[in-house]
This record gives C-alpha cells, structure tokens and sequence, in this order.
C-alpha cells in the first residue's frame, strides 16, 4: 500500500514536498519496519501553521499550532497492533523552520525528526506519561541514527531558499551631501588605546 507526501501551501511560499517525497517515505516505512508493522495507507502532508492550528483546535481542542499532528484510522480496534498502518500525518513546516533554529539542526534533520515522530503515533506510542516518553525518545533516537543517510539526502534536496532580489541602484542626483560631524560626546567615548 502507498504512502503518499503531498503539500498544503497556505498560499505562502513553494513547498518541497516534491524534492522530499521518496526520503520522507523512507523515513515512514524505516519506522514501521522497525516495528515489524506492515504499511497500509499513509498520507504525510506538509503544511503550514494554519492547517496544524486548525487541525489541532478541531480534534485536540487546543487553540495553538503543533509541530506534527496524526491520524490513526484504525487505531481504537481490538486488532490495531496487527493491521496494516493506515492514517495522516501532518507536519509543519513553519515549525520545522523555528525548532530547527531553535535546536541548532538543519531543516532536515528537524523536518526528519518529526516524521519519525509522527509515524511513531500512528504506530500507536504515545508521551503522555514519563515513561511513554523514554521509550518513544529511545525509538526516535534509534530511528534518527539508522535515518542518516536519509537525512543527508534530504539535506542535499532541500530547496535553496530564495535570495532577495537587489534592487536596482537610484540614478545619481548630483554630488553627495557634506557629511556631519560626530558630537563632541562620541570622541570622548572612545577608549584610548596606549
């Protein structure tokens, strides 16, 4: 069964669901193989701010963006832990841009992280209680080792953020205007160096 990456735009800028489909899938199927779960279907959507905000007001009722946001389908079955894996994962790309900041990674290896992360949910982990939390940060972890080279191809995909154009020069208007001179209060500030 597939698992799809498509993008939700806001209207803001392009997304790179594109250039990051086939890695962003391997980051999925890594984390169920490492469960010995079998893919159903699985929707990643790259969004923005907006999507995870509403998303997370609608289903979560808290009135705030997210940085991932899940879906399991099939989740609340006896059977759950023997189906194939089928559900949404949605990812913020605003966040993936402030939380790589943040934590000094690259975009990549956030953007990464928190598909590992996402997929860990439809697996069914939670981190609601301290010791849900060990064991999903210790999948995650194991996860992000063993996703290196994902992430590195990922890192080389990752689309250039656009430069700002120059703008073009003003024509000269005639000679430049008489610099003024610096209030006496600056020279007596600097320090002097002996």
């Amino acid at each position: 069964m597939p698992i799809s990456v498509a993008a939700e735009t806001d209207g803001g800028a392009p997304s790179p669901a594109r250039s990051l489909a086939v890695p962003v899938r391997a980051l999925v199927s890594l984390v169920l193989k490492r469960l010995g779960r079998r893919t159903g279907e699985v929707a990643v959507v790259l969004a923005g701010d907006a999507l995870t905000r509403r998303l997370n007001r609608e289903w979560r009722r808290m009135d705030h963006a997210t940085d991932v946001i899940t879906f399991a389908y099939d989740e609340h079955e006896a059977d759950a832990d023997t189906r194939p894996i089928n559900g949404d994962l949605v990812v913020s790309m605003d966040r993936v841009r402030v939380q790589a900041k943040r934590w000094r990674v690259t975009e990549a290896a956030e953007l990464a992280r928190l598909v590992i992360h996402g997929a860990l949910h439809l697996c069914g982990h939670d981190h609601m209680r301290a010791a849900e939390r060990r064991v999903m940060r210790a999948f995650e972890d194991a996860a992000m080792l063993e996703a290196e080279p994902v992430i590195a191809a990922m890192e080389k995909k990752w689309p250039k953020a656009a430069k700002p154009t120059k703008p073009a020069a003003a024509p000269k208007a005639g000679p430049k205007p008489a610099r003024r001179p610096r209030p006496a209060i600056a020279k007596s500030r600097r320090k002097r160096r002996d």
